[in-house]
């Protein structure tokens, strides 16, 4: 049974190894920043077209193997079947990621590890595979530790987060599966009134909007399985077609996004009308410290500006405060989930969170944090 590695956002693990175990997926194991998991093909086509928390989905061709110097890893990769798995008329991508390992230069070794790939297949078929560092059909990756190197085959092509509906982006865009994952971490559920004030270009909106027509999040798009030799044409179909026929038409849902900024507005409305999901969601242009709760109770998440995102130190400084103030006065009885990278909020914000998730968007360390809203309740006694 083939083995598979799916890399996701740190701090999602846990979600993705129990998603993956509702998959059918066996012998699960999570490690930091992704899931080593067991399955057929039909579990590899289902976790790519379904998994709402998975970067990628790689295909284990090569367990961790020892390795000395770069013409051992060229050895170990040049005794694999290349040509087996994938045609040479398909271009090819290596990448190569290392912890603690004594290789001198990890240009040198994807360029090894290319040339044992390459003269594999000129040994084999007389030709090579060209590659393609930008739009590649197959893509390699390396993983490298101090004495062993593992290898894998892309089956997803590009990362699982891009969902192919959201095309308009603006600054520092939230990655869909941490937006997907940030709603389950908060204990959204479909049919929960939810609210993003500062909405950007419709991440949370269009995730929640998905999650609640049960469209599958892969539905439009490609993925490089396709392009593998074992690729069951008809399996596939007949995996799209359950997942088609289990959607659900739009229609109005208790889901709603603002933002301060007409721009960023326009952007997120682009973006849903491309999706098909216009009449799911209500928009409107308002200020985060001034719009009201659009029901008695909810959840209200918000990835707040912070680090590259617009905004300077003294303006997030002058915000917390008053958001801190704004989200006790008009949301009692909602919950409101904070998600920030600059820590002066737990000083700012005048609440005291009741849970701190530790999340990573990417490199940079954030925090989710939980404010239960009740009027008068979690205000933190002021220096006199």
């Amino acid at each position: 049974m083939p083995n598979f590695f799916a890399p996701s956002p740190r701090g999602l693990e846990k979600l993705l190894a129990d998603e993956l175990g509702e998959f059918g997926a066996t012998e699960i194991r999570t490690t930091d920043g992704g899931v080593a998991f067991a399955g057929d093909w039909a579990l590899c086509y289902r976790a790519n077209l379904h998994s709402r928390f998975a970067s990628r989905i790689l295909w284990r061709i090569q367990a961790p193997t020892p390795y000395r110097d770069e013409q051992a890893v060229y050895q170990s990769t040049f005794a694999l079947p290349w040509p087996r798995w994938f045609d040479v008329n398909c271009t090819i991508r290596v990448n190569v990621t290392a912890i603690r390992s004594p290789l001198k230069s990890l240009e040198f070794i994807t360029l090894k590890i290319k040339d044992a790939l390459c003269d594999k297949f000129r040994a084999e078929k007389n030709a090579r595979p060209s590659v393609d560092t930008l739009n590649p059909d197959i893509r390699i990756h390396a993983f490298f530790d101090g004495n062993q190197f593992t290898l894998y085959l892309d089956t997803s092509g590009d990362a699982l987060f891009k969902r192919g509906v959201r095309q308009h982006t603006n600054i520092a865009p939230l990655r869909e599966n941490l937006a997907a994952g940030i709603l389950k971490l908060a204990g959204w559920q479909p049919g929960t009134p939810l609210l993003d004030p500062m909405c950007g270009s419709g991440t949370f909106l269009i995730e929640a909007a998905q999650m609640t027509l049960n469209i599958a999040p892969g539905i439009g798009r490609h993925f490089a399985f396709e392009k593998l030799k074992n690729f069951d044409a008809a399996q596939w179909h007949v995996l799209r077609e359950h997942a088609l026929a289990a959607q659900q038409p739009p229609r109005a849902l208790p889901i709603f996004g603002s933002d301060l900024y007409g721009d960023a507005l326009k952007t997120a409305r682009r973006n849903l009308e491309e999706a098909g999901l216009a009449e799911c969601v209500q928009l409107k242009q308002a200020n985060v410290l001034e719009i009201s709760a659009p029901t008695p109770e909810g959840i209200l998440v918000a990835n707040l500006p912070y680090g590259e995102r617009m905004g300077d130190l003294e303006e997030l400084e002058a915000l917390y405060p008053k958001l801190g103030d704004a989200l006790k006065q008009k949301f009692a009885g909602w919950s409101a989930w904070l998600f920030t990278a600059d820590k002066a909020i737990l000083k700012l914000m005048r609440l005291s969170p009741s849970r701190k998730i530790p999340l990573f968007n990417g490199a940079i360390e954030c925090r989710l944090l939980e404010y239960k809203i009740s009027a008068g309740s979690h205000r933190r006694k002021e220096s006199t």
